[in-house]
């Protein structure tokens, strides 16, 4: 029998901004299409490439899986770019930015990161 792998989207958000950051770290974001602060973009969770890219990044983004529930909500919001949307700073604020999630926002943060996504719609 085959395995049927289901093709699960990961949702990165980059949440700091670029000041005195590292030539490498600002080029990999902008690699992954995360140009400034509240971007969200959407990628394959299967690639093994991007999956590097946001571990070397991850002191600047959050990331986690999304259900269809969001994927319906982000549809709405943007209709220009496929996988790429520009989102409002959350309701309610950051916890922090500079501690990784649960303390902070930083880091993986699984299928939480949907409410973090409905709060910044």
């Amino acid at each position: 029998m085959k395995k049927v792998r289901i093709m699960t989207e990961l949702a990165v958000i980059r949440i700091r901004g670029s000041a005195g950051k590292p030539k490498k770290i600002l080029d990999t974001l902008n690699m992954l299409g995360l140009k400034k602060p509240n971007m969200l973009r959407l990628f394959n969770s299967d690639d093994k490439v991007i999956l590097g890219m946001v571990r070397k990044v991850k002191d600047f983004v959050t990331w986690g899986e999304v259900d269809e529930e969001t994927k319906e909500l982000l549809s709405k919001t943007n209709k220009k770019k496929k996988n790429i949307f520009n989102l409002h700073p959350p309701v309610k604020g950051f916890k922090s930015i500079k501690v990784s999630y649960p303390k902070g926002d930083l880091g993986y943060r699984g299928k939480n990161i949907n409410k973090l996504i409905k709060r910044m719609i």
